[in-house]
C-alpha cells in the first residue's frame, strides 16, 4: 500500500510534508507508510484518499 500512497501522492503533486499536513499526521508517520514500515489505520487511509482524490480500495488493492 506504501508503494501506491506514494505513487498517487507524486502524481497529484503533492509533497510528503503537503499531503502530512493535510491529513494532520507526521512527516515521520507518512515517510513509514510510504516504506511500507507502518500500516494505515482506516481513518487515516480514507483521509489520504480524500486528499489525493481517489477511493481508499485504490490505496489499498493493487488489483484495482
Amino acid at each position: 500500500m506504501g508503494r501506491r500512497v506514494r505513487a498517487f501522492r507524486k502524481l497529484k503533486g503533492y509533497t510528503q510534508q503537503q499531503l502530512a499536513d493535510s491529513v494532520g499526521i507526521s512527516l515521520a508517520v507518512l515517510g513509514a507508510v510510504e516504506r511500507g514500515n507502518r500500516r494505515l489505520e482506516d481513518e487515516i487511509l480514507n483521509k489520504i484518499a480524500d486528499v489525493l482524490g481517489v477511493s481508499a480500495e485504490e490505496l489499498a488493492d493493487p488489483s484495482i
